[in-house]
């Protein structure tokens, strides 16, 4: 067995570790839906000590709370599956490590929890960069994925966390789109 992970996390774990590796740059992960999956898939790749700081799993409010310091009136006025919160866990997640990066993913994997406004298969994500903390608006971002299984929620969400911690290119432009 070459990996505990599918093929594709894998490949783009390892485009997300070269990349960093290159700039000399660093990630931290905050996850709730996805459980680890995006750090374990970063450490899945040889050498990714030098660019993965480190990975919260704040799958509890109470952990977003207590390990990534989300203010509760966030959470309970704007549920913890919020813009809100995603970008205040990738805040939290900054502000606890050295990384350069920070990038955050928060949802309902389900297949149980979804509400009429937040279904199975809402996932946000957001994205912080030290360079960019101050007075910079929040970018995150709310996806829903229809999917079949709670497996394939968080397989896509993992694909689209990975993503968003592909550093800018050299042309200055994001490595997805460009408005988040």
């Amino acid at each position: 067995m070459d990996s505990l992970l599918p093929p594709d996390i894998v490949a783009l774990a390892q485009r997300v570790v070269d990349a960093h590796r290159e700039r000399g740059t660093t990630v931290a992960i905050a996850e709730s839906c996805t459980g680890g999956l995006v750090a374990a898939a970063l450490t899945e790749i040889p050498g990714s000590s030098a660019v993965l700081d480190r990975g919260f799993v704040s799958y509890s409010n109470d952990a977003k709370m207590e390990m990534l310091k989300v203010p509760s009136d966030l959470i309970e006025t704007f549920g913890a599956v919020s813009i809100a919160v995603a970008w205040s866990m990738a805040q939290g997640a900054l502000a606890r490590s050295g990384a350069d990066l920070a990038v955050a993913i928060t949802g309902v994997a389900g297949p149980d929890g979804g509400t009429e406004k937040k279904p199975v298969g809402t996932v946000i994500f957001a994205r912080a960069r030290r360079e960019d903390l101050d007075g910079k608006e929040p970018a995150a971002e709310l996806k829903r994925f229809d999917c079949a299984s709670r497996a394939e929620v968080r397989h896509r969400a993992a694909i689209c966390a990975l993503e968003l911690l592909l550093p800018k290119s050299a042309t200055g432009e994001a490595a997805r789109s460009p408005d988040f």
